[in-house]
């Protein structure tokens, strides 16, 4: 656990509405814009952790949400550059930043890029207008393809597309249809993931017809098979991207890099050294309650101790193989052992007669330098990495 990288999640949690599938930490938005006191605590938020963070350099950064482009250009320019006086950004830095097409001015766009965004992850989820409707989503179809056009203009080229599949009543072709289109607008990556009904959701309070399990499993090989041909090849469970264009900041959340959480309800994962520890963090959920606790704390003195913002755990030896594999296992090419010893501190024979369970069963593949799961692994994946269970 020596790897000085590291990622940064930033959460602004507001949303015009709350979509009813969402179990996100999203809040409706109650006036026309975001507390722009947010990025003050964001950045002080930061001044909090920064103790943890000696001789680290942040490579990515993603801002999610909630929807993060309710929020002006000038607001992440002085955010980013807040972060840029108190800690290294690498040369290539991703900057990701969420976007709902429907909260996209004329020129916003431009704006971010400005700003220092240099990757945008647009929520598209389907073309269809009734589908839109019933998942309660406030843009159109056509307010893609504006939001494209603008990205384009912005020469924002490194974008992805958010793709839902097996909605109410939804078909194969009208699933197909919606990959076809989204090829069509040329994104650098497409994320393709199926619905399902979380607790806490309307969705799940009041469930709406759903295609079945063998359904979506038809609409999934089908819709592979298209994003293939036009040159998406995946690398994750949901994740396509064509060459050169995979997500760096969630490949860091895959192979059980470190990151740091900022906002309300982000987490974090931090290896702190002497001993080697994996601590996990998580902010307070309500903003206002973020914002309090921010203001309340006082940053730490050249100590590693878990601060007064939120919550902190380390996570017990035990439980790190589970860790890294309820992450790594979702990678199509799975993780090399150096891997596995850097990010957990253990040696891959904590886990050799679990792995060799799950190759004798089919899921799992052993290959020169580490460990894949198979196609049969990909299909049964909780099965899979409930396997590893302390």
């Amino acid at each position: 656990m020596t790897d000085s990288s590291l990622a940064l999640y930033v959460h602004m949690p507001w949303c015009v509405r709350k979509c009813p599938y969402c179990d996100f930490n999203s809040h409706q938005l109650k006036s026309a814009q975001p507390d722009v006191s947010y990025i003050d605590a964001l950045i002080r938020d930061f001044d909090i952790e920064a103790p943890r963070l000696a001789s680290r350099r942040i490579d990515t950064v993603f801002f999610g949400g909630g929807t993060p482009s309710l929020f002006q250009p000038e607001q992440f320019a002085r955010l980013l550059g807040a972060l840029r006086q108190r800690i290294a950004f690498a040369p290539d830095v991703e900057i990701t930043l969420e976007a709902n097409p429907g909260t996209i001015e004329r020129g916003r766009f431009l704006g971010y890029a400005e700003a220092g965004i240099n990757r945008v992850s647009l929520g598209a989820q389907t073309f269809d207008p009734a589908a839109l409707k019933r998942l309660g989503r406030i843009h159109s179809a056509e307010d893609t393809h504006r939001a494209v056009a603008e990205l384009r203009a912005a020469k924002l080229d490194n974008f992805n597309l958010d793709l839902m599949y097996a909605l109410p009543e939804q078909s194969l072709q009208e699933a197909l249809h919606d990959v076809r289109i989204a090829c069509s607008l040329a994104p650098a990556h497409i994320s393709y993931y199926q619905l399902t009904l979380e607790p806490g959701t309307v969705f799940h309070l009041r469930p709406p017809p759903l295609p079945d399990e063998e359904a979506a499993w038809q609409i999934q090989c089908a819709a592979q098979e298209l994003l293939a041909e036009a040159g998406y090849r995946q690398y994750e469970v949901s994740a396509y991207a064509r060459d050169g264009a995979r997500c760096r900041h969630n490949l860091n959340y895959w192979l059980f890099g470190d990151y740091l959480g900022l906002g309300a309800g982000a987490h974090g994962k931090l290896s702190i050294q002497k001993p080697a520890q994996i601590l996990r963090t998580a902010k307070p959920k309500q903003p206002r309650e973020y914002q309090a606790e921010i203001r309340r704390a006082a940053p730490l003195a050249g100590s590693c101790t878990p601060n007064a913002v939120g919550e902190t755990a380390f996570i017990a030896e035990a439980d790190l193989p589970f860790e890294f594999m309820l992450n790594a296992l979702r990678l199509n090419e799975g993780f090399t052992r150096d891997c596995f010893l850097e990010r957990t501190g253990l040696p891959l024979r904590t886990v050799e007669q679990k792995l060799s369970r799950a190759q004798v069963r089919g899921l799992m593949d052993e290959r020169p330098d580490g460990w894949q799961p198979t196609e049969l692994g990909r299909r049964f994946l909780n099965d899979l990495q409930a396997s590893f269970l302390a």
